[in-house]
């Protein structure tokens, strides 16, 4: 598109157009649209109105345009565009879809939007319209892992009670650990976030060994108990328990979580039980982690104090796990379980899809 109109003015049209142009009330294209007329008919070059109207040449030479076709009317007006593509069929999106959850031909793992397009014959951009529509996702997976242990709904049942209706004068504890834990420093200080560009970090670091958490989370309170070691055997988790037999008051009944870790069933551990009488452990079923509510504190703690951390060595990283635990039993937060066994029980027998 070009110059081809020349503009010329009438006083009515220039009264009306600087009326326009400084209405504030109006819209702002019918503002810009009036200026870009007013300044054509001082005849300055078509790149000097663009620069003050702060528009294009193109919009120049269109509304220059328009204003000799339909005068200060058409300014004021938008042409009603073309209809766009027809949306595609109902046998075509039943083709997709059942395109996509069939299995591919050959070795091919998953379905793509360019082999489902190519074999439909529609556009990629259309696939992947249909797709979020359905909520359809072939590029990715989940996996899942049900439970084989023979006791599974007893031990649901069981530690399902006492999360939700827990004994009196009692301590319900949440107890596991959280191992091989790596004291990384990175080779060069991590460059903060700024904008357009992400926090950025060197993908070389130094490992100063590694640590071990043993925790114990209180379910009625909130609060953690929490150790650190250099190893996870028998001996460390004796000397953790010892460790919670003095914090926990006497005269209550200690019930413990935990699942089935060779550590937590050794001769000595059950040994150590029976000159404890208070303390009674509660299995979760293998397999069954979820159920161990400590697993949501470490879970916690991974994402905002050890993924994206630097240490300089084993007592810089244990300190910072002792400081986490101390600001979260500042402000600690009962465990709510709010799904009760049979729910659970009924899921795990369902057919997964």
């Amino acid at each position: 598109m070009a110059q081809t109109v020349c503009v010329i003015l009438t006083e009515a049209e220039k009264t009306r157009l600087r009326a326009i142009s400084e209405d504030r009330a109006r819209p702002f294209k019918h503002m810009q649209r009036a200026r870009i007329v007013l300044l054509s008919a001082e005849r300055l070059p078509v790149l000097e109105i663009a620069h003050q109207a702060g528009v294009s040449r193109t919009a120049v030479w269109r509304w220059q345009q328009r204003f000799a076709e339909e005068g200060v009317e058409g300014l004021l007006r938008d042409k009603t565009r073309p209809p766009g593509k027809p949306p595609h069929s109902t046998s075509t999106v039943a083709e997709v879809l059942a395109l996509t959850c069939s299995e591919p031909p050959g070795e091919v793992t998953h379905w793509t939007g360019r082999a489902v397009a190519a074999a439909t014959g529609i556009s990629l951009r259309s696939v992947q319209r249909i797709w979020q529509e359905h909520r359809l996702q072939p590029h990715r997976v989940r996996t899942f892992k049900r439970s084989t242990d023979p006791a599974f709904a007893e031990k649901v049942e069981d530690l399902v009670g006492l999360y939700m209706d827990p004994p009196r004068h009692a301590v319900v504890l949440s107890v596991d650990e959280k191992s091989q834990i790596q004291a990384l420093e990175r080779a060069r200080p991590d460059r903060p976030l700024a904008a357009g560009r992400p926090a950025t970090r060197t993908h070389d670091y130094v490992r100063h060994s590694t640590t071990t958490l043993f925790a114990a989370l209180n379910v009625l309170e909130g609060t953690v108990i929490g150790r650190c070691m250099q190893r996870h055997r028998h001996e460390e988790f004796l000397r953790f328990l010892n460790a919670v037999e003095a914090a926990v008051p006497a005269g209550k009944v200690i019930h413990v979580v935990l699942d089935n870790y060779r550590t937590h069933t050794h001769a000595k551990v059950r040994a150590w039980l029976s000159r404890h009488p208070r303390w009674v452990f509660h299995f979760t079923p293998t397999s069954a982690s979820w159920l161990n509510a400590v697993e949501g504190f470490f879970s916690a703690l991974s994402r905002r104090r050890l993924r994206r951390g630097t240490f300089t060595g084993i007592v810089d990283l244990q300190a910072a796990i002792r400081r986490y635990i101390a600001e979260h039993n500042e402000r600690p937060r009962p465990f709510v379980w709010t799904k009760p066994a049979a729910a659970i029980l009924n899921s795990q027998a369902a057919p997964s899809v």
